[in-house]
């Protein structure tokens, strides 16, 4: 969402890395790129231009002029001001005697149904016992869409179908919780094309009997400026806790983001990267300032990675490891871990200092390869996949019929496979512990233990 923007200020970024002491003028030349690319990114005018303002007059102060690299100093800045400009992180409100109520509001459209079954999911794996509610009874086939959700993440909802009453809905919803000892709920309410005075009713209506931990409005981040008007009027009618911004993967020019914080005073508590279930982060303002100026995001790919490889699969496979047990299945695996964690272009753009190869990179290609590594492991037998060295040409024909590749492209995964197991070996990664383990055998079998060194003696057999 942030690539343009992002694009833009690295390169003033850039501009003024290649002079060495900054002027006022050359500072003053730079923020107004600075500004233009803001106001391009469609960030509120007058946010750009409080923004700019406390940037410019930290950057022509001391502070920059007497510094010995003027150009970093000056993306210090930027860097800090952004991550003032975005706000601090605030997580979800989770103390309290449960049920606790989260209560998702927004237009229509936005995502709220799938982002209660997002939260919810990510909620349990926080060791909650969530419930969703349908309390949208307006929306055509919104109930089916929050059971269909429901269903793919094994977590209960609570519906009666549309003829029902919202308020009455969640009364019923609050008592069946207390009652199977659920934590959290989940309420999934109505959207509508515009801000009516009926919806809004309805929403009131509902916080009064829910009394929320939290009241999240979800805003499309494709909407631009209109989504700080939205988040304006709900804030007056149904006081919202946070915000949570959905669609952040599309091409949005990202300026929702940047505005609606310092516009609404409210917090954004999530982030929605994808249509995957797993696809929400906890808003973090210091890691998407350092996304937006090429700095990378090391702890979001850090936290990736926890979630998707698990403490004790890694010690299985570091034991597999240091036992020189590494075949197709493993590698296998290993590629599905690393698909999980989002597209390559992503994850390179997250490591600091990759933001410009990332974009050369054809994420599309890359796909594409990898599944096509996969297809051939699949259509090897378990046997094959353990053994590599049996699968001689036969074999290797086969497995190309049943992969739709060629012969050539088995031929290359086989040398690739091989290869990694070298470097592997020659990194101390492979078999170092079975290595260890051989070396002990042998010495054992040369250097005989004290009693049988003395049976030997009483036999005669050592002088």
């Amino acid at each position: 969402m942030f690539e343009s923007l992002s694009d833009k200020l690295q390169g003033v970024f850039e501009n003024l890395a290649s002079r060495g002491k900054l002027s006022e003028r050359e500072v003053t030349a730079a923020l107004r790129e600075v500004r233009l690319a803001l106001l391009e990114a469609d960030v509120n005018y007058k946010v750009v231009r409080d923004f700019v303002g406390r940037i410019k007059e930290r950057a022509i102060g001391v502070e920059v002029m007497e510094s010995l690299t003027p150009a970093q100093q000056v993306v210090k800045i930027v860097n800090e001001e952004l991550v003032q400009l975005l706000g601090e992180p605030s997580p979800l409100n989770l103390s309290g005697t449960p049920p606790l109520v989260i209560m998702l509001v927004g237009l229509q459209g936005a995502g709220k149904t799938t982002m209660a079954a997002k939260l919810a999911l990510r909620l349990r794996k926080q060791g909650q016992r969530p419930m969703l509610v349908a309390a949208d009874i307006y929306r055509p086939a919104a109930i089916d869409q929050l059971e269909t959700l429901a269903r793919q993440i094994d977590i209960p909802v609570h519906s009666e179908g549309t003829e029902a009453a919202p308020s009455s809905i969640v009364k019923n919803a609050m008592r069946i919780a207390r009652e199977k000892a659920y934590t959290v709920l989940l309420l999934d309410t109505a959207g509508r094309l515009q801000i009516d005075e009926l919806m809004m009713r309805e929403l009131e209506q509902i916080r009064l009997i829910a009394q929320p931990a939290d009241v999240l409005l979800v805003v499309d981040s494709m909407t631009g400026q209109e989504a700080v008007t939205v988040a304006e009027g709900f804030h007056q009618r149904v006081p919202i806790t946070g915000l949570v911004m959905t669609k952040i993967d599309g091409d949005a020019r990202g300026g929702a983001a940047l505005s609606i914080r310092q516009v609404t005073g409210v917090p954004i508590k999530f982030l929605g990267t994808s249509e995957k279930m797993d696809g929400l982060e906890p808003f973090h303002s210091d890691r998407l300032a350092g996304r937006i100026l090429g700095m990378g995001d090391m702890m979001t790919l850090i936290e990736r990675a926890s979630e998707s490889i698990s403490e004790e699969d890694a010690q299985a496979m570091e034991e597999r490891l240091a036992e020189g047990q590494f075949d197709f299945e493993d590698f296998r695996d290993q590629l599905q871990k690393i698909q999980h964690l989002g597209s390559i272009g992503d994850l390179l753009k997250m490591v600091p200092g990759m933001g410009q190869f990332a974009k050369q990179v054809d994420a599309q290609e890359v796909s594409s390869d990898l599944k096509q590594i996969e297809a051939i492991i699949n259509s090897m037998t378990v046997q094959e996949r353990r053994l590599p060295s049996l699968l001689n040409a036969s074999r290797r024909r086969r497995i190309a019929n049943g992969s739709g590749t060629s012969v050539e492209a088995v031929n290359q995964l086989l040398k690739r496979f091989r290869d990694m197991q070298k470097m592997m070996k020659q990194a101390g990664m492979l078999g170092q512990q079975s290595g260890k383990r051989k070396k002990k055998r042998r010495r054992r079998r040369r250097e005989p233990n004290a009693q049988g060194l003395l049976a030997s003696m009483r036999q005669g057999r050592v002088s």
